[in-house]
């Protein structure tokens, strides 16, 4: 069977990029398979840092496979769980960013949303348009969009169907950064770049920090937030970090604890 991702390393940094262009990249069960396996297998591997996830110029990922779906009972859904593997996805601890062109619609948008954020090209659409074929979002489209832009701009989406273009997107808190088509994935690679340099423990925990913010209070999590912190000083990284400010150099991470 055709491989589902191609997959290159520049540095520190591996790019992942959807490869059904036929399908517009449409995920079907064997394209997860292939990513998950992926993701797991770079964020075991120490010399990687930070991960870029694309898709083609046309489209980042038009939806889920629905030819796969289609005549499926709900008993058939449920046993399969599908879906329940894109959770291992968004468990890994490794920064992603998606670099998005073209359509990211239903679990193309799922699929942007699992990443720590998205920076888009100004020809960028998103949506959940999955109301239109009777059925909703089932990737977890409902729940990270809602806490992502709120609850009214969330249901107008999921309610009607509608595509978002790039830059209400950006007004939205959906994406993170605009950019020119032709350089999405230059910026995606150069702020993963920049990421995959720094002290390898401290980006896990700034990750667990600002993911927990959605869960607790404000209180909690700023007691939650200081715990953390507290927990890097007496790293490697710390110290060499907060010395090479003093000495005003570069510092050398070496991501251990």
């Amino acid at each position: 069977m055709t491989a589902s991702i191609e997959i290159s390393r520049e540095g520190r940094v591996a790019l992942i990029r959807l490869n059904r262009p036929a399908q517009l990249n449409a995920l079907n069960a064997h394209l997860a398979a292939e990513m998950v396996s992926a993701v797991e297998a770079l964020e075991a591997d120490k010399s990687v840092g930070a991960l870029v996830i694309t898709g083609s110029d046309r489209a980042f990922a038009a939806g889920a496979d629905i030819a796969e779906m289609a005549d499926k009972s709900a008993d058939q859904m449920i046993e399969a769980n599908v879906f329940g593997i894109w959770d291992r996805f968004a468990a890994s601890r490794l920064p992603k960013i998606a670099a998005v062109n073209g359509y990211a619609l239903g679990g193309g948008c799922e699929l942007m949303m699992m990443c720590d954020f998205a920076i888009a090209g100004e020809s960028a659409k998103f949506g959940q348009p999955e109301i239109k074929l009777g059925v909703i979002a089932g990737m977890g489209g409902t729940q990270r969009m809602t806490k992502q832009i709120g609850r009214a701009l969330s249901m107008d989406l999921h309610l009607t169907g509608r595509m978002m273009a790039a830059e209400e997107a950006l007004r939205a808190g959906l994406v993170a950064r605009v950019v020119p088509d032709a350089e999405v994935v230059a910026t995606a690679m150069q702020a993963a770049k920049q990421i995959a340099d720094y002290s390898r423990p401290a980006v896990r925990l700034a990750r667990e920090a600002v993911m927990k913010a959605e869960e607790l209070s404000l209180h909690e999590g700023i007691l939650y937030e200081r715990a953390l912190f507290y927990r890097l000083f007496g790293t490697h990284d710390q110290r060499e970090g907060m010395t090479a400010f003093i000495e005003k150099r570069q510092p050398d991470f070496q991501g251990e604890q």
